[in-house]
C-alpha cells in the first residue's frame, strides 16, 4: 500500500500542524482568513464518494470540528466569523481535501469567493504560533 503524503502544491500556502483520525490538519498561511485544510490521510482520495462510507462521515465530523476551530481562532484574533465556508474543489490539486475559511463582512474580497482575489498576507510568526498551538490543542 502506498503512504499517505499531502500534495507538494500545498506546502506552497499552507503548513501541516496535527493529524485527526482521518485528515491531517493544515493551516492556510494567509492573515486574511483563519482558514485550515483538512487533507484524508489516504492515498489515491479524489472525490467524496472515493472514502469508505464510515470515512466520508469521519470527514464530514472532522470538517465541523474544524470549523469550530476556526470560529475559535477568529476569536483568539479578536475578529469573530460572521460566515462559515466549506468547500472541496479541487480544481488546483485533485487530491481530496476540504477548505474550511472564516468570513467577516468585512475581509479584504467579501462578498467574493477567496481564491484568485487579492494577495496573501503570511500570518506574522507569533501569531502563526499562537494558531498552530490553539490548532494542536483542540
Amino acid at each position: 500500500m502506498t503512504a499517505f503524503a499531502a500534495d507538494p502544491a500545498f506546502a506552497a500556502g499552507s503548513l501541516a500542524v496535527t493529524d485527526w483520525p482521518l485528515c491531517q490538519v493544515r493551516l492556510q498561511d494567509d492573515a486574511r482568513f483563519p482558514w485550515l485544510i483538512l487533507i484524508p490521510r489516504i492515498p489515491g482520495m479524489v472525490e467524496i464518494e472515493d472514502l469508505s462510507p464510515e470515512d466520508r462521515t469521519r470527514f464530514l465530523d472532522e470538517g465541523l470540528r474544524a470549523g469550530a476551530l476556526v470560529r475559535r481562532m477568529g476569536a483568539a484574533l479578536e475578529r469573530p466569523i460572521d460566515k462559515l465556508n466549506m468547500a472541496a474543489l479541487g480544481n488546483v490539486t485533485a487530491q481530496l481535501h476540504l477548505h474550511v475559511i472564516g468570513r467577516r463582512r468585512d475581509d479584504p474580497v467579501w462578498p467574493d469567493p477567496v481564491w484568485g482575489r487579492g494577495t496573501p498576507q503570511p500570518w506574522s510568526d507569533a501569531v502563526r504560533e499562537t494558531l498552530m498551538t490553539l490548532i494542536r490543542e483542540d
